[in-house]
């Protein structure tokens, strides 16, 4: 015990010793990306000849690209002008040079958490798309409202793809004009009036005059225009598979109009929903109404899988919003005299931080799509223009034109969107709450649980299910070592609670788990709420009622085997220190994102890597926990200062009794008698063998003792009985 305690302590020296390394880097937690990539990222690779960046500018975050000592463009990073947040819900960093003449000189795709490598689209193949966005003109793009180039969309990335190619092209003019590149400038403020929503003014109340005046904008499309566009397509497959039908079939017929202006949604929605659509808006928010009939369909089902609409996006210059299911809620029908029937109606919420003024023009941009193999579609763009009438519009009072603007910038967006994403999940949340509360009492009581034996297997057996197939399979709260290293990541960047209020599962299980180390070690969640774990023990039990033979380590071997774990996760956190996209790959070691979070839907070496882990955990239970696992490491290591020892022990445990050292799964009792606290488990097992009457050495002792006891009582008595019979007189004086 005094050697593992040793070694707990030559372990924690390394990692406090990397921890203070981090304390000079807090310093540049206000750093603009481009300071940290222009580092990572030479120039030449960037811009083919240069020879190195500039000083960082203090006006802007952008760094000059030099060639020969002579400015040739100016670098900088996408996410430092524009949000740039993916299907990941993290950021897609780029890094994008542009020419003095206003051109793009290099795009590198340097940082992104898409899942899209993990579902078979080479990262190789990501970069590429992104590259071929040198030459773009961006002052062709600024008279085209940022439309001026194609779209090439990857199928199965079109969210990503979706989000690059917006982030390249709207910083990129954000960029191109704050230089004056290309000729490009901000432009000085319109001499007219400036405008805003008139709430007064009224709409008309039927669907013939809304659609007649503007109010109603609309998109109509047959099969024919469709098939003509995708016969102008690069590929020549597209136009080899036209879309099936009559040339004058309805292909979608969309509609849209800005419901949050009162009057409009007065007529629109009804006066209840109407009421109910304020109610959903936050201050300075907006709502689109979306309706659509044909055969083809504005939302599509994406957004189920990944929460973002993928076929629509909002473009107002050089601004562009893409909805998410958040930002989204059905409309049950049109309440306009004779409208027509729809097949699909929805409202839209346009944030008030977005940067969207309802008084100038916008357009939503719809991406129809076809396919051309098993697995590859082509794509193209129609655009759906919408100007608000004028009758909505009145002049801004020069009061309200110099207040504050309502707009607090991405962190406002960001508590909104968290504070949506728990009050969305309220069921689970309180699920997953009820499960930590029937744990934590489990705990607490356990002298209770572990009376019997048969309600404790159950118990487990029960509650180790559901981890795996709802906590795990159905919400995909598996934690892991990446959650860790993105932690030392955020401390060191700029630490945000919002980034990981986020995912509220994984926030609630790692503060439960910061919660209980302190009482019980790293077995309340190794044990009972990973659900990698679970799925280890199950197929072990499995295993067992199949008769597979099962092998115990000697523990020489056993013991020594235990810091592979450690020097996995040591091993990644000095890799994180210095790339965390390196560290988050060589985190694969984890089996969890295949085996959990993506149900085994992976290429075949993820695939085997897991039946391994899982073969061998047939013979040797919980094999991966027990050796391997860098979360399980970086658990154990704080747990050495848990506060209490709930695991009962008698003297005689370890000497010369073996029982509990024998029962144990993951081998965590020394010969000696002693539970290693930083490998145990808490799987009660030990627990009940202290209690059984039929198991332990000790109370099948103290049983027999006490039945002893019992009898030659009970024979002292039967004698004295006799003795007084015989000799009445004897009763007598006992009774006096």
């Amino acid at each position: 015990m005094r050697d593992a305690s040793a070694f707990g302590r030559s372990l924690l020296l390394p990692l406090f010793a990397a921890i203070m390394l981090l304390v000079p880097a807090l310093v540049r937690a206000d750093a603009p990306f481009i300071a940290q990539f222009a580092s990572e990222v030479p120039a030449a690779e960037l811009v083919p000849g240069a020879d190195g960046y500039g000083a960082l500018r203090e006006d802007i975050p952008v760094v000059p690209v030099l060639k020969r000592g002579e400015t040739e463009g100016y670098a900088y990073i996408t996410s430092d002008f524009v949000g740039t947040t993916g299907y990941s819900g993290k950021p897609i960093h780029v890094m994008v040079a542009l020419g003095l003449d206003g051109k793009v000189l290099g795009v590198r795709l340097v940082k992104h958490s898409e899942p899209i490598v993990l579902v078979g689209i080479p990262d190789t193949r990501i970069k590429a798309m992104a590259a071929g966005y040198v030459g773009m003109d961006l002052v062709q793009e600024a008279a085209a409202l940022g439309s001026a180039h194609d779209l090439d969309i990857i199928s199965g990335a079109t969210v990503t793809v979706m989000v690059i190619d917006d982030s390249v092209v709207r910083s990129g003019l954000k960029v191109a004009r704050a230089l004056g590149l290309g000729g490009l400038s901000a432009g000085a403020a319109s001499s007219g009036p400036r405008l805003e929503v008139n709430p007064e003014a009224e709409a008309p109340a039927d669907w013939l005059t809304l659609t007649g005046d503007g109010t109603v904008r609309r998109l109509s499309l047959d099969v024919g225009q469709i098939n003509a566009a995708f016969e102008q397509s690069e590929d020549p497959r597209a136009a080899a598979r036209p879309h099936a039908g009559a040339p004058d079939t309805t292909f979608i017929d969309m509609y849209a109009s800005l419901v949050s202006v009162p009057g409009i949604g007065r007529s629109l929605l009804g006066p209840d929903e109407e009421a109910n659509l304020a109610a959903w808006l936050q201050p300075g928010d907006h709502a689109l109404m979306l309706a659509g009939r044909g055969e083809y369909s504005y939302k599509g089902s994406g957004y189920v899988r990944g929460g973002i609409f993928d076929r629509i996006v909002l473009v107002q210059g050089d601004l562009s919003i893409r909805f998410r299911d958040r930002m989204h809620r059905r409309l049950g029908d049109i309440a306009a005299d004779a409208a027509p029937h729809m097949t699909e109606m929805d409202l839209f919420r346009i944030p008030a931080d977005s940067g969207f003024d309802p008084a100038q023009p916008f357009r939503i941009q719809l991406l129809v799509q076809r396919s051309v193999g098993a697995i590859e579609k082509v794509f193209t763009t129609f655009d759906l223009g919408y100007q608000l009438p004028e009758s909505y519009l009145r002049p801004v009072a020069t009061a309200r034109a110099e207040a504050p603007p309502a707009a607090t910038g991405e962190e406002a967006a960001q508590a909104q969107l968290w504070k949506r994403i728990w009050q969305d999940n309220r069921t689970g949340i309180a699920a997953l709450l009820t499960m930590l509360g029937v744990l934590t009492a489990a705990f607490f009581f356990q002298s209770l649980v572990t009376r019997s034996a048969r309600v404790t297997f159950w118990f487990r057996i029960a509650f180790l299910s559901t981890t795996l197939v709802w906590l795990g399979w159905m919400s995909n709260a598996q934690l892991s070592v990446v959650n860790l290293m993105a932690l030392v990541s955020s401390l060191r960047d700029g630490f945000s609670w919002q980034a990981f209020l986020l995912d509220p599962f994984t926030f609630i299980l790692w503060s439960s788990v910061a919660a209980a180390l302190v009482f019980w070690g790293r077995g309340a969640y190794c044990g009972w709420l990973c659900p990698f774990g679970a799925l280890q023990e199950l197929t072990n039990r499995l295993a067992k009622l199949a008769r597979i033979p099962q092998v115990t380590l000697p523990w020489g071997l056993h013991e020594r085997l235990w810091a592979l774990k450690y020097v996995i996760f040591l091993g990644l956190f000095g890799v994180s220190l210095a790339s965390v996209d390196q560290a988050e790959h060589l985190a694969e070691i984890e089996p969890f994102k295949t085996a959990i979070v993506l149900k085994f839907a992976r290429a075949w070496p993820f695939l085997l890597y897991v039946g391994v882990l899982l073969g061998i955990g047939l013979f040797v239970e919980r094999f991966y926990c027990r050796y391997l696992c860098p979360l399980g490491a970086a658990l154990a290591i704080p747990a050495r200062v848990r506060m209490f020892d709930w695991l009962k022990r008698y003297r005689e445990c370890g000497n010369p009794c073996q029982t509990c050292a024998r029962d144990c799964m993951v081998q965590a009792i020394h010969p000696t008698g002693e539970i290693n606290p930083n490998e145990c488990l808490n799987c009660l097992t030990c627990q009940v063998n202290y209690r059984s009457e039929t198991t332990c050495p000790v109370v099948i002792k103290q049983l027999k003792r006490r039945d002893a006891a019992a009898a030659a009582t009970a024979a002292s008595r039967d004698a004295l009985a006799r003795e007084i019979s015989n000799h009445p007189n004897k009763k007598e004086k006992v009774n006096a």
